[in-house]
């Protein structure tokens, strides 16, 4: 897959995208680790805060968590994070 750069929608959330897709489709399970930062920058070609962005923005949506040190997996149920202040 290749990042467009000049569209309309950013980088990160066409990364986001992607990811959402495979875990929306169940190619990733719940409880499934996707792919790590690092997979991320070497398979699309982008700088590592781009990659953390996507991710960010797959857990702000509630698809997925993160356990420090050992990887970012698919939420068994999805949960909304409320916005700050809500």
């Amino acid at each position: 897959m290749e990042i467009i750069y000049d569209g309309p929608v950013p980088p990160h959330k066409q990364i986001a995208a992607w990811l959402r897709t495979r875990i929306e489709s169940g190619e990733f399970s719940p409880n499934q680790r996707v792919p790590a930062e690092t997979a991320i920058v070497q398979e699309w070609g982008v700088a590592r805060t781009t990659a953390r962005r996507a991710v960010a923005v797959l857990r702000d949506e509630g698809l997925v968590y993160t356990i420090q040190a050992r990887g970012t997996f698919v939420s068994a149920e999805r949960q909304e994070r409320s916005p700050e202040g809500s």
